[in-house]
């Protein structure tokens, strides 16, 4: 009894996964990206086997910001075959069964899958590997088609990512690829087109309107240029680039929401068609239960179910600290538009999938209460005692081990912004201004090569 009790209170953690790994976060977001390496090296959770994900994909962009972008690739790489190979396994399912979601491998959220490609992509033109980068967009689509299989195109799910689709154009421009270029941002725009131009918190950025009617311009679409024209009720004016090229500039501002734990109290009942759903105490949620863990209906009594404690992942923003940023360039200022909120992306993507989840978790949570009620012994039973205390210890033992899974890629922006900067043949100094409540922090020089290309850079504000 005293061995249950003792494994129970290791398992009971009330600390989140942002709260055992802080030293890390801490380190990174003051930019001392040395101490927060060694961090991440000492932290046992980020270490353990099903924590290896985001350990990679924490590597990945640690590597990033401190520019060492072939170790970044490295680790990202690893994250890739991580997710390629990643199955669900009876034991991992069994260990979120009996214990908590929490001891499950991570496996990732699709919008964390598509945000790899774009570090790998960045790391590879920084490295002047521009084949390996276009290999990077081509898998965009790839993993787009993937996410569509696996929702069923469903319009009222994140189904695309409109931000990768947008890079993947900009990488094929950069390659003078100008027929896919187009593809790619024609594809993008519909995204927005279909959802009154709006996409998780992004309005269609006025970059992409361009980039699209341009790349139509220069392939002769012009049955597709005189289309998207009526869409966007704008008319295509050829501009000429700068004669040193342009760059690309994407401001990562923020940080991504970090997951909290979330209490709820349900009841099982059966409706007058004889289904079994779980209802909270306000009736505001009805959440089927699932039988693919293996429970049978002859084995579900309500009265057995009546007041279910469960745990759940809720989101919370990390408020941003800069509002807006511009680039001055040879006397003219860009402003940066937004291009991805994953803040956003974060909350609707759960909030999509609650039932789903929800179901599931509670379904766990009956398994482990009727395990309990099986333990209980009858009056009459033999070795009462015995079976009272088994009884008592599944109970604190369910109790112990209820937990909300609270583990993202927390390093990942708030949200991302971009620009198209013109640039001058030879040495240009970009002028990054960013601002915060009306004040504009002192400005960040970014020296760029005008040679003629399309290149790209990236910053990061990490408060």
């Amino acid at each position: 009894m005293l061995a249950v009790t003792c494994y129970v209170l290791m398992l009971s953690s009330c600390a989140t996964y942002n709260q055992r790994i802080g030293s890390y976060y801490t380190g990174m977001a003051n930019g001392d990206y040395h101490a927060a390496s060694a961090s991440l090296e000492k932290n046992k959770l980020l270490k353990a086997k099903r924590n290896r994900l985001l350990y990679l994909m924490e590597k990945g962009k640690l590597a990033h910001l401190m520019k060492f972008y072939d170790s970044s690739n490295y680790y990202f790489n690893e994250a890739d075959l991580f997710m390629e190979d990643a199955r669900t396994s009876a034991g991992d399912v069994a260990l979120g069964t009996l214990l908590n979601p929490m001891m499950q491998s991570y496996k990732g959220e699709a919008f964390e899958k598509f945000m790899i490609h774009y570090y790998k992509a960045l790391n590879y033109l920084s490295l002047n590997q521009p084949s390996e980068a276009l290999v990077e967009a081509r898998r965009i689509s790839i993993q787009s088609y993937a996410l569509q299989d696996k929702t069923n195109n469903n319009p009222n799910r994140y189904s695309d990512d409109a931000f990768s689709l947008m890079l993947q154009g900009l990488i094929y421009e950069s390659n003078a690829d100008i027929n896919n270029a187009f593809i790619s941002y024609r594809n993008a725009a519909d995204i927005y087109l279909k959802n009154n131009n709006s996409w998780y918190g992004v309005d269609m950025p006025a970059q992409l309107k361009n980039d699209l009617l341009r790349t139509a311009y220069l392939n002769g679409f012009t049955a597709e240029l005189e289309r998207y024209e009526r869409l966007f009720n704008q008319k295509y004016e050829p501009a000429d680039a700068g004669a040193g090229g342009e760059v690309i500039v994407f401001w990562e501002n923020g940080l991504a929401p970090v997951k909290k734990e979330a209490n709820f109290i349900f009841a099982l009942q059966k409706d007058r068609f004889g289904s079994f759903a779980f209802v909270d105490e306000t009736g505001s949620f009805v959440i089927p239960f699932d039988f693919s863990i293996g429970v049978k209906e002859e084995d579900l009594k309500p009265n057995d179910l009546r007041s279910l404690r469960i745990a759940f992942p809720r989101y919370e923003e990390q408020p941003v600290f800069y509002s807006g940023a511009s680039i001055n360039a040879n006397n003219r200022d860009y402003q940066l538009e937004k291009a991805e909120n994953i803040n956003a992306l974060a909350f609707a993507t759960l909030k999509e999938r609650f039932i789903k989840d929800m179901s599931l978790a509670l379904s766990r949570l009956a398994v482990k209460k009727l395990a309990e009620i099986a333990a209980r012994p009858k009056e009459d039973a033999k070795n009462k005692n015995e079976k009272e205390a088994l009884a008592f210890a599944i109970q604190v033992f369910t109790l112990a081990s209820e937990k909300a899974d609270t583990r993202n890629w927390q390093s990942l922006p708030h949200t991302i912004y971009y620009s198209r900067v013109p640039l001058s043949p030879g040495r240009n100094v970009l002028k990054f201004n960013a601002s915060a409540a009306g004040k504009s922090a002192e400005p960040m020089d970014l020296a760029v090569e005008g040679n003629g290309s399309l290149q790209f850079r990236n910053l990061s504000s990490l408060r």
